[in-house]
């Protein structure tokens, strides 16, 4: 990518890149027009809810997309875990072979395995990776990445310096489809209230929950609370606060051509067969139309707009492209089901028989046409409930209806009743694509034909000796043993009493907070680089040299010059300790190349680099880090299975001369969400309540808001397991809440009398899936 001139980038047509969850979603992709498709690798996707490919299938497409003149992207985007190490190196064994246009992975031991042995594999950075800025972008570029795919929380102006900043990179935006509330790479609520990582493709979706909100708390800090909230609302209401609308960009893609994205993006692997052929349609059209008339361009952006609403995806919206803080992002009254909304009940009445069954009558006005034969989805707004039926019965005045038009008022009867759903005065009507059931999405014979004479297994050879390489072989052989051990209430007791020997981070919001009296004997402390704390460096003197200054995981691209000089600023004041929340941020110190007779600079990465596995600790102290923290979603198992590969291995010559230390974060509030999005209808320092009764709360810190749970996480009763695992040092975070209030509950966890004081401990215990 490096030798290809820039205008060749803006002048060569944006490519459309469309979703395949099956063999027939591909083929309807490239009937109606697709530039390229990409679709999930086997077992190693991002929406691993979907069902898998085979390697046969997978070869199958990327052969008929290269004989059709079309490009085959194949998504490797989940994070791995340890034990998944072999049957990954084994699929890039075969990727090699098949050779698909690109690899998109987000984990950085496949970015580390694919560049060491597999450079001829093309790779694409997801969106997952969390490329947000030019550092990021140009970070990837220097990685051996060809494309980044950008966050989807970028606004078009954001993407334009991006480019011009990053003139070597190929930049691809999702322009289509569900949006995360959350930042993609850093949402932790389904893996921590639930077991199942987003990372790893297994969402459960809390987003998309309806939440209630209580009385205002002070968990957050009281300023950010009292002020936000300011006495509005103080009752139970609520709504489905973080489902985002779905993303729609097709009128402004002249914009995005303009800005030098050269692929757009659609979503939907998990959509169906009708959804990617109305949607590439849709996209196909106001493309080819581009430079056409406007006469003919806002005719055919008519029509396309036509299409999207039979594809009956979510209510749209233009996402982050037009403003940083999109007012239409959210719609909390609405639960973001899929489904074109057909009608609005305005009354229900229920029949009971005798025998047990019943009959509900819905009176509906009309917001389209339906049919009888329709399948529809009853969905109560003011609690969440629904439930789906096929539409039999219509009637208008007294007779029945086989067809009914927008505007007109109806009356609906279901016989059998309509059990999960109760009041649903206000209730919405969506009619829902069934065109998956039954077997009716079949590929072609052709193509059926292909995947039969598709037979491709990998060089044996090569993966052998790449396992030996990486220290893998013994964790095929031992993968079912359980590497860690119980410890009795005694050990525990005696861990209380070793905490002096623990190497302690703590991590407080300002340099003010570092003369108080701690729990613990801090080693080091861990304080955010802002204004702030910049400001008051100078009389920080007595703990400079135990200070470690810490960088967000987003920096906006208007406040990286910021970062930069301060970076910079601390470097000459002669300080050597930092803290990355996001892999691109040793970019910032590039400078130093430059300079000689200067302390090396140390450089620590954050729990937010998403480390989970061995090939990914190799990969991280290769990149010149100091320290690394595990990933904030591993369970015992596989962090003690990552750190005895790790540490039974050699630094390559050429790396790290020294062994990286490996840290935990032991206790804090993390977020479980970090989103760019500022509501209106946020009320931070509030408690909001699940449908399970879990509570959080928000908070809104440099121009973030943080979803945290009003339960503190904490795995300090695991200090010496994970010692034995080989972990070096252990962060408390008493940051995110008032210091006096977080200090009191780690003095308590700590002396053992908070033994049964509520806290929660992610997937450490468990087992993460």
């Amino acid at each position: 990518m490096t030798g290809k001139s820039v205008s060749r980038i803006f002048d060569a047509p944006m490519e459309l890149l469309a979703p395949a969850g099956s063999l027939a979603a591909f083929e309807a992709a490239l009937a109606e027009g697709a530039d390229a498709v990409y679709a999930g690798a086997p077992g190693f996707n991002a929406r691993a809810l979907a069902s898998d490919f085979s390697l046969a299938e997978i070869g199958a497409m990327i052969d008929l997309a290269h004989r059709s003149g079309r490009k085959f992207y194949l998504a490797m985007n989940s994070l791995i875990k340890e034990e998944e190490l072999p049957r990954a190196v084994e699929a890039l064994s075969l990727f090699a072979r098949l050779k698909p246009d690109a690899l998109i992975i987000q984990d950085l031991g496949l970015w580390y395995i694919a560049r060491r042995f597999f450079p001829d594999l093309t790779l694409h950075s997801s969106t997952l990776m969390s490329a947000h800025n030019s550092l990021a972008v140009n970070r990837f570029i220097a990685m051996g990445f060809e494309r980044v795919v950008l966050a989807r929380e970028l606004t078009i102006d954001e993407i334009r310096i991006i480019s011009e900043k990053s003139k070597a990179a190929e930049l691809e935006v999702f322009v289509h489809g569900a949006m995360c509330f959350s930042y993609s790479g850093l949402c932790m609520f389904s893996s921590l209230h639930g077991g199942r990582s987003s990372l790893r493709g297994k969402c459960v979706q809390p987003c998309r929950r309806r939440y209630v909100w209580r009385q205002q708390t002070r968990t957050g800090s009281p300023g950010r609370a009292s002020r936000a909230a300011s006495g509005r609302n103080a009752g139970k209401e609520g709504g489905y606060l973080f489902s985002m609308n779905d993303l729609c960009g097709i009128d402004l893609l002249p914009a995005l051509r303009a800005v030098g994205v050269v692929s757009l993006k659609v979503e939907g692997r998990l959509k169906s067969v009708e959804y990617v052929r109305k949607t590439v349609r849709a996209y196909r059209l106001a493309l080819d139309t581009m430079d056409s008339p406007e006469p003919d361009r806002m005719q055919a952006l008519e029509d396309a707009h036509d299409l999207l609403d039979e594809a009956m995806g979510r209510k749209r919206a233009a996402g982050y492209f037009l403003s940083n803080c999109p007012a239409g992002a959210v719609t909390p009254s609405f639960s973001g089901t899929s489904g074109l909304p057909v009608g609005r009940v305005e009354r229900m009445k229920a029949w009971r028989a005798k025998d047990g069954g019943g009959t509900r009558t819905l009176s509906v006005r009309l917001l389209a046409p339906v049919a009888v034969g329709d399948r529809l989805r009853l969905h109560a707004e003011p609690t969440g409930e629904r439930q789906s039926f096929t539409l039999r019965i219509m009637q208008a005045g007294g007779k029945n209806l086989d067809h009914a038009a927008s505007g007109q008022k109806v009356r609906i009867i279901v016989p059998g009743g309509l059990e999960k759903v109760q009041g649903v005065s206000g209730g919405l009507l969506f009619r829902v694509d069934v065109s998956s059931r039954g077997g009716r999405e079949r590929p072609s014979k052709t193509l059926r034909a292909s995947v039969n004479k598709m037979k491709r297994i990998p060089d044996r050879v090569q993966v052998e000796r790449i396992l030996d390489q990486l220290g893998l072989r013994f964790v095929r052989k031992q993968k079912s043993r359980r590497t860690n051990k119980g410890y009795s209430e005694k050990g525990r007791r005696k861990q209380a009493q070793d905490h002096r020997q623990t190497d302690w981070w703590i991590r407080v919001n300002s340099l003010k907070s570092l003369d108080r009296r701690f729990p613990v004997r801090p080693n080091r402390f861990v304080v955010p680089l802002n204004g702030d704390n910049m400001s008051v460096f100078s009389k920080a003197s007595k703990f400079r040299h135990r200070i470690v200054w810490s960088l967000p995981p987003i920096i906006h691209e208007d406040r990286l010059e910021w970062y930069g000089r301060a970076v910079m600023k601390l470097r000459r004041a002669g300080v050597e300790d930092f803290q990355l929340g996001h892999c691109a941020q040793a970019g910032l110190f590039a400078f130093e190349r430059k300079r000689s007779g200067v302390p090396a600079c140390r450089m620590y990465g954050d729990y937010t680099l998403n480390i989970l596995n061995s090939a990914a600790l190799r990969a991280a102290q290769d990149l010149g880090l100091t320290g690394i923290q595990c990933s904030l979603e591993t369970d015992s198992r596989n962090m003690a299975a990552a750190l005895g590969v790790f540490s039974a291995s050699r630094p390559r010559r050429g790396s790290n001369s020294s062994r990286m230390k490996i840290g935990m974060l032991a206790y804090g509030r993390p977020p479980l969400f970090t989103a760019r999005l500022k509501g209106a209808h946020f009320h931070y320092g509030r408690t909001f309540v699940s449908p399970m009764n879990e509570r959080f709360v928000l908070d809104y810190e440099d121009e973030l808001t943080h979803a945290r749970s009003v339960l503190p996480f904490s795995l300090l009763r695991h200090i010496q397991e994970a010692r034995e695992m080989g972990v070096h040092y252990f962060v408390l975070d008493l940051s995110a809440g008032p210091l006096n209030k977080e200090l009191i509950s780690l003095s308590s966890l700590l002396r053992g009398s908070g033994r049964h004081r509520l806290v929660f401990s992610g997937n450490f215990q468990g087992n993460l899936l």
